[in-house]
């Protein structure tokens, strides 16, 4: 179900103020939760990609930049999802005999950069990861799970939007406070062109003022397909299927249709087979994103066009720093040196 306009607006609506009561009661649980504690730490670095909002806010393309920086440092990372939407409890590494029914289409996802492991209980899945030889971990999403302890926690949010209106489901977007979200993290990740990150600022600024921030773009990845002038039905079961057209349309692909579905909607035949017949009656390819590309029937997977996007930035070193002092707090302590006699 899309969620409802007035959640997005800076000041809230009528029905955010009636709703505020129920807001209040689910931020307070969510308090509550998190005051319970995350158990012992699991012995190696734990990094955590999480939102505040319910629904997509664009931390999967963060999770894959953050398992491309670590490999390149040769750090040997795994990845732990909860796997929303997969019927496995886990705790189980995704593989090639896993679908998106079984483990979710994030992971499935992600399995491509780095090992993922999905395990409703995530620290399970932590454990788990650590004895198959994982020498860091990146939680894709947990921040409001207390388990396991974090080391470093990176909230991300799309600049263009914010945080809506400031308030807890239903009032709101919010899976928590802002100021409560804000005070467990050590990196904001604001993604959006320029203008959205100028516009963040003038909203949010007072809150995140001691937060280093890494300012950030989805971006598409150049594969050589020329976009400009396709003629295109485009579909997207993502948290906010807009983004996914927007980027379409500044590609210079010609729109015929656009189709979205429901956030990890499952793709099956059938549904596929309408998608297809509406395509050729428009006299256009079918175009999709890489998430909902792996939800596809895999006889069908060919006959669809995928626009891959990566995360960028032009100054990494907000990010780079952070993990520099994650790291140097895990390095093992100096040896001391003997004084020889000549």
């Amino acid at each position: 179900m899309k969620p409802p306009s007035w959640w997005w607006r800076p000041e809230p609506a009528r029905q955010a103020r009636l709703l505020a009561p129920l807001g209040a009661l689910y931020a307070a649980a969510t308090a509550r939760r998190l005051a319970q504690g995350g158990g012992s730490p699991p012995g190696l670095p734990v990094i955590c990609v999480g939102n505040l909002e319910a629904g997509g806010a664009g931390k999967t393309p963060v999770v894959i930049a953050l398992a491309e920086r670590l490999t390149v440092r040769g750090v040997k990372v795994h990845l732990v999802s909860r796997g929303y939407g997969g019927r496995l409890p886990g705790p189980v590494q995704v593989g090639p005999v896993h679908s998106a029914g079984d483990v979710g289409d994030e992971p499935l996802l992600l399995s491509a950069f780095a090992p993922t492991w999905i395990a409703r209980d995530r620290a399970q899945g932590v454990r788990a990861a650590a004895s198959a030889g994982a020498k860091a971990i990146v939680l894709d999403d947990g921040l409001q799970n207390p388990a396991p302890p974090k080391d470093l926690s990176l909230l991300v949010v799309d600049a263009a939007r914010g945080w809506g209106n400031g308030l807890p489901l239903p009032a709101g977007p919010l899976r928590e406070l802002p100021r409560d979200g804000v005070s467990r993290a050590d990196l904001l990740v604001t993604l959006g062109p320029p203008e959205a990150q100028e516009a963040f600022e003038r909203r949010w600024a007072p809150l995140v003022a001691r937060l280093p921030r890494l300012r950030a773009m989805v971006r598409p990845l150049p594969t050589g397909m020329p976009w400009e002038g396709l003629r295109a039905l485009a579909f997207a079961g993502i948290g906010v299927p807009d983004k996914f057209f927007a980027t379409l349309r500044g590609l210079g692909v010609d729109l015929a249709g656009t189709r979205a579905l429901a956030d990890h909607q499952p793709i099956p035949p059938r549904l596929f087979a309408r998608l297809e017949a509406e395509a050729q009656a428009l006299g256009a390819r079918l175009v999709t994103t890489e998430k909902d590309a792996v939800r596809l029937p895999p006889e069908c997977r060919g006959r669809v066009l995928v626009l891959p996007v990566r995360l960028a930035s032009e100054d990494w070193s907000p990010l780079d720093a952070a993990l520099d002092r994650l790291f140097a707090a895990y390095a093992p302590p100096a040896s001391p040196q003997r004084s020889g006699s000549s």
